[in-house]
């Protein structure tokens, strides 16, 4: 398996807006919608390949933050990961940790002083135990709700 960071050509782009497809079909994020061309340009994007096959991408961009936070000053850099996706059937296999840890080291390398993310998952304590327990994420913040 081979982890690379991707230049985002037209052939690649629409692999990731199949993938998208595939995932929103899946119906596994609240409000989750197939990527379009808007969705991807500009962005980093990370894959995870075996034997010439995508087998997940990780893509996001780098922001600056607005305003002080608990987390950061105003004017810090960070990388916010937009998306992480793995092909259901290498799901549960390390793919996914693999393809964070390698997005995470070039990112360490480049100074990059934060990673951020939001989750829209379905699956609430499989995605938290995926960053929490598998990625050494820090948890921030929760937006929860209740229908009544």
């Amino acid at each position: 398996m081979r982890f690379f960071e991707a230049e985002l050509t037209e052939e690649l782009e629409k692999e990731l807006i199949r993938f998208s497809a595939d995932w929103e079909a899946e119906d596994s994020c609240r409000g989750y919608r197939a990527n379009t061309h808007e969705d991807l340009a500009g962005r980093r994007v990370f894959l995870a390949e075996e034997d010439g096959e995508i087998l997940g991408y990780l893509f996001g961009l780098r922001e600056t933050a607005e305003k002080r936070s608990t987390v950061m000053d105003a004017g810090t850099d960070y990388f916010e990961l937009e998306e992480i996706y793995v092909v259901p059937e290498r799901r549960s296999q390390g793919v996914g940790r693999k393809l964070f840890a390698f997005a995470e080291d070039v990112l360490r390398e480049e100074k990059m002083p934060y990673l951020m993310l939001g989750t829209a998952t379905k699956n609430a304590r499989a995605i938290l135990h995926f960053y929490l327990d598998e990625l050494g994420m820090t948890f921030w913040s929760a937006r929860l709700f209740k229908k009544l």
